[in-house]
């Protein structure tokens, strides 16, 4: 019988600051345009939750049945490891995709009817990364979907509906989660480029080989700060967006070192850990202006 912590563990939460981080700068941008609603931010918080963690057992699932992480380096999976039957992991990620959804509709009913539209995309997104016969995360489109759904879609959303708008500041935090979120899913496909090369999945790091794999992490995590220099154009108090700076730098360390396997691990929760206090900085330094 699977464990509770076993199930806290396949649900990846190394990934959780990816929910979180725009739901904190998504509020401050709303914030800094006199908007915020605290309990929609609350409600876009646990939609973002309810979100990834279904798409990580959903990732978990599909995988697992097809064989991708039988030779497994990184975090447990629960199909993978037989730890879990493959009926259970795909319920426990409907589950939490309907919780979302159904979060998803409170907002919708309070906000524009046409959410209903974006919700859908991401339920979608959230399966077809890897599930069925065409998923996109085995074609190389991984990262940009992550860019898209936990940077655009989450932040802007989130401001949108304790707004009611969006505006510049909102889209630059949007591309500076997403550039942070997609270097996360860029660690975790460079750390597994051999074994996805064996199964056949053409993540975007099997398809650009692993120096230019490299090269793009750091670019992902610099773009962040060229951001934090932009927003002070809505308030000076987003320079303390520069105190993620020493974190980052150590997150790429294994990454411009050549680590490889289980030795850029470190380098997934560091990316996490600058993606969130650059996020915490920045929504409270908002939430000033």
């Amino acid at each position: 019988m699977t464990t509770a912590a076993q199930w806290i563990e396949g649900a990846r939460p190394r990934t959780l600051p990816n929910a979180i981080a725009p739901v904190l700068v998504g509020t401050g941008a709303a914030a800094s345009i006199d908007g915020a609603v605290w309990w929609k931010a609350v409600l876009c918080l646990l939609l973002s939750l309810s979100l990834i963690i279904g798409v990580n057992y959903a990732n978990d699932y599909s995988d697992g049945i097809r064989g991708t992480d039988d030779e497994r380096v990184g975090p447990l999976r629960l199909v993978g490891s037989k730890l879990a039957s493959p009926a259970a992991v795909r319920n426990a990620a409907i589950g939490c995709l309907t919780l979302g959804a159904v979060i998803g509709l409170v907002l919708t009913a309070t906000s524009a009817w046409w959410l209903l539209l974006v919700g859908a995309a991401c339920l979608a997104g959230a399966w077809f990364y890897s599930g069925g016969r065409n998923s996109y995360g085995y074609s190389g489109f991984g990262e940009i979907a992550v860019f898209v759904f936990f940077g655009l879609v989450a932040v802007l959303g989130t401001q949108y509906v304790q707004a009611g708008t969006v505006d510049w500041a909102g889209l630059a935090c949007a591309v500076a989660v997403g550039s942070y979120s997609s270097a996360v899913l860029v660690t975790n496909n460079l750390r597994d480029i051999p074994t996805d090369s064996v199964s056949s999945k053409t993540t975007l790091a099997v398809r650009l080989g692993d120096a230019r794999t490299r090269t793009m992490h750091l670019v992902l995590i610099a773009v962040p700060f060229v951001v934090t220099l932009v927003l002070v154009a809505r308030t000076p108090w987003a320079l303390a967006g520069l105190v993620a700076l020493p974190l980052a730098v150590k997150a790429n360390e294994p990454v411009r070192s050549g680590q490889n396997g289980p030795g850029l691990i470190p380098a997934l929760a560091g990316t996490g850990k600058a993606l969130l206090v650059w996020s915490v900085a920045t929504g409270l330094a908002l939430g000033l202006a």
